[in-house]
């Protein structure tokens, strides 16, 4: 197992080719402040560089998984604003919007592990991952509305995915607050578990037995071709496939799939995704 601190803000342990992020703020309630935001787009360059990582799993210390933006830490400097929603071009994302969509980008299923309170960017940041696994009595909330702003850290892109038109305004316009419960039945997250680091580590173990370039593959194909014509989406398809066919981790699940009753080979790092 490796551990890495990042800024004290995150901390990285890698086990087993698991990624375990967690948010170290708990004394703040996981709370973004600038060094936050740094800190957590930092973790995602790490792990898209990592072609050893086959699953992250992302959680937050203490009683919270992320309460959302720390409001008094961000405006005590002209400066933060601008930082978070500088962007070069209008369809790049920014700092604030980074930390949401900066999870897709990883070649590796990212799972959100959600307990206490997940507020406004805490919910952006959980919309990032490809799964959500909610304790029941978890507090979910758009949080933006309560001080007067909109939704803009990118989790528009999963909310469009995952909930109906009607519901996602309700939950951006109104500020309410829901369980995990009332989450899973919006489609708002994937799983409710009791102990949802334990689901997700038994998620991210089922993952790891499948090729790795098959998972990311996936991952990238599905994104991309979610709402895009029928044309992109099947090129993709047959392009990806002809990648993996040619590939080493391919033949090696063919093999494991083939010999169950012996020792099975292992991975190798995954090709670039």
């Amino acid at each position: 197992m490796t551990n890495q601190n990042i800024d004290k803000r995150i901390e990285l342990q890698i086990s087993d080719n698991i990624a375990h992020v967690s948010f170290n703020r708990a004394k703040k309630h996981n709370a973004l402040d600038m060094a936050m935001f740094y800190a957590i787009r930092e973790t995602i360059n790490d792990l898209r560089r990592d072609h050893s990582i086959r699953a992250v799993i992302v959680e937050g210390k203490g009683e919270d998984f992320c309460s959302g933006l720390d409001i008094k830490a961000v405006m005590k400097s002209a400066k933060a604003p601008l930082q978070l929603l500088f962007k070069w071009l209008p369809w790049h994302a920014n700092l604030a919007q980074y930390v949401s969509v900066g999870w897709r980008k990883i070649p590796a299923p990212v799972i959100m592990v959600i307990h206490g309170r997940c507020w406004g960017g805490g919910l952006q940041i959980a919309l990032g991952g490809d799964f959500r696994i909610a304790a029941p009595d978890a507090s979910i909330a758009v949080m933006e509305a309560r001080w007067g702003l909109i939704p803009d850290m990118g989790g528009t892109l999963a909310l469009r995915e995952l909930l109906s038109l009607d519901i996602a305004k309700e939950l951006a316009m109104t500020g309410a607050t829901i369980t995990g419960e009332q989450a899973l039945n919006y489609g708002l997250v994937t799983h409710v578990d009791e102990d949802p680091s334990e689901k997700a580590l038994q998620l991210a173990q089922a993952i790891c037995q499948q090729s790795p370039d098959a998972v990311a593959a996936t991952k990238k194909l599905y994104n991309k071709s979610w709402w895009s014509k029928p044309g992109f989406a099947l090129a993709r398809e047959s392009y990806y496939q002809i990648k993996i066919l040619l590939g080493r981790n391919r033949k090696i699940k063919t093999y494991n799939q083939l010999h169950q009753d012996g020792k099975p080979r292992e991975f190798v790092n995954r090709q670039n995704w």
